[in-house]
């Protein structure tokens, strides 16, 4: 019975940990190096009530059915379940496709990730930052920042590709040369996202539960992040959501963040004066945003080496949406089922 490690507790290690389950795997692990589950579908909470809540990457799910094609289930699955609900609030300058449908999370984006770990019934381990994969006899030895290195027979790699090529070790000088400028042709956007979080009681006079903007040099996306997720009450403070333009992000990546939050708050401010000052602030910054430019015409999948298996996937195999992790999953789950 094979040991798994998959790397990455965003939706597409989530999902493919589930589908794992039940084949010949002896034990599924998963590593992630952040603090919780959810990668860009993260949801942040704040420190001084944790039922205040606001997804700072991931806002809303878009199905397009006719792409989704055999990944309808994953979805019919997810709405059964309740982790997703139609997006009914009014998201102004929303452009809608024909035949798509919107939905969000009521418990968070990550609330998705962490229903696809449970089903799993993997072994979740956080702050588990892999630093270099290496062979030693047969077996995959993954190395991490704190704590001992640990062998398995199979490793899958989840993270943003920028972060596969700086592993050290074996992995280095596996990756075939043609699959190198692969992954370096990877892009991806940066941007960075503020939560503003409220004292409970405090109503927020704006019209609308989400703005998508344009023209704007600083912010692409305001959310009443509760109100998205029909979860404004009286005893639990609302919560705003900012995301910056990619031009932004790309221009003050390196800027003290303490710097970029006065700046994008100034913006805010000044775009919607209505908005009181926040209990507390969270800023983030995505550096690995959404992918740009993918590996082209792939599967889903990579595989850098076949005895032992070691694969990577994710987004950047496919494209920056729900539907895009959902199939590389699928892709990185028959991969391993076919080895196995």
């Amino acid at each position: 019975m094979a040991r798994v490690l998959v790397v990455g507790a965003g939706l597409t290690g989530g999902a493919c940990a589930a589908l794992l389950r039940g084949a010949a795997v002896g034990r599924v692990s998963v590593w992630d190096k952040a603090r919780g589950a959810g990668g860009r579908m993260s949801t942040s909470r704040s420190a001084r009530d944790a039922a205040c809540a606001a997804d700072l990457g991931a806002q809303y799910v878009t199905l397009e059915p006719e792409r989704a094609g055999p990944r309808l289930s994953f979805y019919e699955e997810l709405l059964a379940e309740g982790i997703l609900q139609p997006l009914t609030a009014p998201i102004e300058g929303m452009v809608v496709k024909e035949g798509s449908c919107n939905y969000m999370a009521p418990q968070g984006m990550s609330s998705l990730v962490k229903y696809y770990l449970k089903q799993s019934g993997a072994e979740v381990f956080y702050e588990h930052d892999v630093t270099a994969i290496s062979l030693r006899g047969g077996e995959w030895e993954v190395s991490r920042k704190m704590g001992p290195a640990e062998r398995f027979d199979v490793v899958i790699l989840t993270m943003p590709v920028p972060q596969i090529l700086q592993l050290q070790g074996d992995i280095a000088d596996l990756i075939q040369e043609s699959q190198r400028q692969q992954l370096e042709a990877v892009s991806y956007s940066s941007r960075y996202a503020l939560a503003l979080f409220y004292e409970a009681g405090r109503e927020l006079q704006v019209p609308w539960a989400g703005r998508d903007l344009s023209g704007d040099p600083c912010l692409r996306f305001l959310c009443i992040d509760s109100r998205k997720r029909g979860a404004e009450s009286p005893e639990v403070g609302p919560s705003v959501v900012v995301h910056t333009t990619v031009t932004f992000g790309s221009q003050y990546l390196e800027s003290d963040p303490a710097e970029v939050q006065q700046l994008i708050l100034s913006h805010l401010e000044k775009l919607v004066p209505a908005l009181s000052k926040p209990a507390s602030i969270k800023c983030h910054k995505w550096r690995y945003s959404q992918v740009t430019r993918a590996v082209p015409s792939s599967p889903g999948r990579m595989i850098l080496h076949t005895e032992p298996l070691l694969l990577c996937g994710g987004d950047g195999f496919t494209r920056s949406t729900v539907d895009g992790c959902l199939e590389s999953a699928v892709s990185l789950a028959e991969a391993v089922r076919s080895h196995l």
